[in-house]
């Protein structure tokens, strides 16, 4: 070990190295089991995973038991566990709103909420809103206003677009164009889907 001139030791490239690998190598060294109970009793926190967890998802209105490891997203436990392929992956990173599903009362992009988060709320995916001999007013609005083209895109609009239409009874214009900017259509759509909502708004209105 070299030393300077103030007779303090001088740490090499070659000695950072060294110490480093070797402090990396104890810590890999350290069981899950260890790291897991040293946090539990440091935090009182239970720790889940990295292994398969048992858990209910209620989808729809129908309870799913599924054991899925802690990192799967709400989006991956809907397409590619229970076969709900409605929501649609497209940029996965919270931006676009194709993902878009009703997690107790308020719209959410799947891809960004973990399936573990979800246990014990009421999960809402286009597949629930109508059924193709019943259509929400809503889906019957997008089909009337052709506020759709490629329809990628359109069940993230039309479970946002219900999402604000249980808090908006009577929306203008205005408020339709602020509160849908979280979902993003590449096909460019978007005069049909406020007209859509603005129809639904008053059908729903008229039903109620």
């Amino acid at each position: 070990m070299a030393r300077r001139q103030d007779g303090k030791r001088r740490i090499s490239r070659r000695d950072f190295l060294r110490d480093t690998t070797v402090g990396a190598v104890g810590t890999g060294l350290l069981s899950h089991g260890l790291v897991e109970a040293a946090v539990a009793e440091e935090t009182g926190a239970v720790v889940l995973g990295p292994g398969r967890v048992p858990m209910i998802l209620e989808v729809n209105g129908k309870p799913h038991r599924l054991e899925l490891e802690p990192r799967v997203t709400l989006l991956d436990a809907l397409r590619n566990h229970l076969d709900v392929t409605g929501a649609k992956r497209v940029c996965d990173r919270g931006t676009c709103g194709a993902c878009t599903v009703i997690l107790d009362a308020k719209p959410v992009y799947a891809c960004s909420v973990l399936a573990i988060e979800a246990r014990g709320r009421k999960i809402a995916t286009i597949e629930g809103l109508g059924t193709a001999d019943a259509l929400h007013p809503l889906q019957a609005a997008f089909v009337e206003n052709d506020a759709q083209q490629c329809g990628f895109c359109t069940p993230g609009f039309v479970m946002a677009c219900a999402a604000f239409l249980r808090k908006h009874k009577s929306p203008t214009r205005a408020d339709v164009e602020r509160s849908l900017g979280g979902n993003l259509c590449r096909c460019g759509t978007y005069a049909g889907i406020r007209k859509a909502v603005l129809d639904a708004a008053r059908t729903i209105g008229k039903e109620a």
